[in-house]
């Protein structure tokens, strides 16, 4: 993953992985930037076994807890295409604000780019049981109530948290209990 540090060891299991816009500029504030996260992780759930365990898209992050055939080349894929995308959006939006700070804030050794939209690495967690699945789980689904946008983690549609409660939500989730 890029000038990651970041290690996985076990490829087809279960991580917990958290991706930021650079410099946490608040991308996915409208459905057309979200949509493209979503179409995006419904195509790698058929391409590469994407699994999806939770997950929640705040304006300028997102967490999840995945696996795949291999996480890291499902990330890698997911980030490059939704970055792609993104900045489609932007200029054909005409956002030039946003544009303008994913120029300013990249990483100078990307000489091949005018822009970087994502943040490098994605600090992946091995969930090493069930136990700390579930612990992550239920941080990811309040993430939005922690923050004051909803009062109950179910009211937030960017979010797995509708499928624990008995609704069917935006992405197909392999649901823990």
């Amino acid at each position: 993953m890029g000038r990651s540090r970041y290690k996985i060891y076990e490829p087809t299991h279960p991580h917990f992985i958290t991706l930021t816009v650079l410099h946490w500029i608040p991308l996915f504030t409208n459905t057309k930037s979200v949509d493209i996260l979503l179409e995006s992780f419904k195509y790698l759930q058929e391409s590469d076994n994407l699994k999806i365990y939770a997950y929640v898209i705040l304006e300028n992050h997102l967490h999840l807890v995945a696996s795949s055939d291999d996480i890291a080349k499902t990330i890698k894929k997911f980030k490059s295409y939704t970055a792609k995308k993104l900045l489609e959006l932007l200029q054909k939006e005409n956002i030039k604000t946003i544009l303008e700070q994913l120029a300013f804030y990249k990483k100078a050794h990307k000489k091949t780019t005018t822009y970087q939209v994502w943040q490098e690495g994605m600090q992946p967690k091995l969930m090493e049981n069930e136990k700390i699945m579930l612990q992550k789980i239920e941080y990811i689904h309040n993430n939005p109530v922690k923050r004051g946008y909803v009062d109950e983690a179910k009211h937030w549609r960017y979010s797995s948290a509708r499928d624990y409660e008995g609704t069917k939500g935006l992405l197909d989730i392999k649901k823990m209990f």
